[in-house]
């Protein structure tokens, strides 16, 4: 498993492909119905599509029950940058992407109910995610915002800016890549900093 969890995106890659994935725009608090088109035809202010990637195919997964699985599954192995389940990709993971992997997103993200009733996620990897730290789209994102978050979330959890992404690797080592400010709060003692930059 390979991830990369970030805030607004990543570099270019001019060698791989990506398959945009926009189904997790609908359910955040800024979630609107031009919010995934934004995102996929490369005018959103978070960069991802747009960023020299090799080719960019789409995939929608509230369409997926009503799609042959022999279709899609191809689209999904051809792509260098998707899920963790195929070895030779990387999942690359945008503002509520990245949240959608972990266990918990906490209350103050979850202005929609999955149906599970609570504020779970897929829990793929064993921390939680409070991203857009200090952004001026986001003013509410504070870290003070962040440590009231992180209370709640009763685990491992980190706060991220723009210039912050968690690399998680195949044994399951995470590794934070920033040039801005993140911080982790340790879920067993409370939210205690560690590696605040």
């Amino acid at each position: 498993m390979k991830l990369l969890l970030t805030d607004s995106g990543v570099k270019p890659i001019a060698e791989a492909s990506a398959l945009c994935i926009p189904t997790a725009g609908y359910g955040g608090p800024y979630g609107d119905p031009g919010g995934p088109w934004r995102f996929i035809s490369g005018r959103s202010p978070s960069p991802m599509t747009e960023l020299g990637w090799k080719s960019v195919g789409v995939l929608e997964l509230t369409a997926l029950p009503g799609i042959d699985r022999e279709r899609w599954v191809s689209w999904v192995r051809e792509a260098d940058a998707l899920l963790p389940s195929l070895r030779d990709t990387v999942y690359v993971g945008l503002s509520a992407g990245s949240m959608a992997l972990t266990p918990r997103i906490g209350e103050p993200f979850a202005d929609w109910k999955p149906l599970t009733g609570d504020d779970s996620a897929l829990g793929v990897v064993g921390f939680s995610l409070f991203p857009h730290l200090d952004s001026p789209g986001c003013p509410e994102n504070t870290m003070a915002e962040a440590e009231r978050w992180a209370a709640a979330i009763e685990g491992p959890a980190y706060a991220i800016d723009a210039q912050t992404a968690i690399k998680v690797t195949d044994g399951g080592g995470v590794e934070v890549v920033s040039e801005g400010h993140w911080r982790l709060f340790d879920g067993a003692t409370g939210p205690a900093p560690r590696n605040w930059h």
